[in-house]
């Protein structure tokens, strides 16, 4: 994709992307007729236009670049999105309040020795893969601390992922900026009544998967999923910042406060 002629250099260059659902894809080229459209590569800001999923995939394909993503809601949830308006958009990125999120790392070995690695900007799940529940040995920075988890699984929930899948299965909200990670199990048989723990982000877990032959566990980090896993390790990435802009009044802060009173 190459830049469109006509942009006004005095503007940020900016480069539309969309789910390619009918919708955004619309809104993607009447905003390129609007403002033009720069390549990613050398955009100064990228404007995603969809929901929560398109953020995440257009945050992993990122990461790294240092480029701030600026959303647009034309999908479902958008809890990561802004309001999608066309009118004054140069104005509403330049007045936007950025918010800055580390991913989890995680490393994957499977039954047959394989390692894998993926990040996450939400949470690293461990899922039972059969009728039979999971059977998990939980390790900080490695110390047991945990002989034997039966459940469902068990997640790794960033602040920013805190109010995602962590937050369906009764975990902590955390604010933005806190120093946490939560630890968050599904569905607890035993210990029944163990609702997690609040982990600082420079913890290091390491969770074994115990009967794994016969209860096999699969691990996701975010969208990437990798089977018949033995050992999961997580820790944050505080070397990498992604950064989300949002209208101000409207940050990432004040969404994750707001979801604490139910809002």
């Amino acid at each position: 994709m190459t830049a469109d002629k006509g942009v006004n250099p005095t503007l940020k260059r900016m480069a539309f992307i969309s789910t390619g659902a009918p919708e955004a894809e619309a809104a993607r080229i009447r905003l390129i007729h609007t403002y033009g459209n720069a390549d990613p590569g050398s955009a100064d800001v990228i404007v995603a236009l969809g929901g929560d999923g398109l953020m995440l995939q257009t945050l992993h394909r990122f990461m790294g670049s240092g480029k701030p993503i600026y959303g647009m809601n034309r999908g479902s949830v958008g809890f990561l999105m802004n309001e999608y308006r066309e009118e004054d958009l140069e104005k509403r990125i330049e007045e936007a309040q950025p918010s800055v999120i580390h991913p989890l790392v995680m490393e994957a070995t499977d039954a047959r020795g394989k390692v894998a690695t993926a990040c996450a900007i939400n949470e690293v799940s461990v899922l039972r893969q059969s009728y039979q529940a999971a059977k998990i040995r939980i390790s900080i920075d490695g110390k047991e601390r945990m002989a034997e988890l039966v459940a469902d699984g068990i997640l790794v929930a960033t602040p920013a992922g805190s109010t995602a899948y962590n937050l369906s299965v009764d975990g902590p909200i955390l604010p933005l900026d806190s120093p946490l990670m939560a630890l968050t199990p599904i569905s607890a048989f035993r210990p029944r009544r163990w609702r997690g723990a609040l982990l600082p982000d420079s913890a290091h877990v390491t969770l074994d998967m115990l009967e794994s032959n016969k209860r096999p566990v699969s691990a996701v980090a975010d969208h990437f999923e990798f089977k018949d896993v033995v050992k999961v390790e997580v820790a944050m990435d505080h070397a990498t910042g992604l950064v989300i802009l949002h209208d101000p009044g409207h940050s990432l802060d004040e969404r994750i406060l707001r979801e604490q009173f139910g809002d």
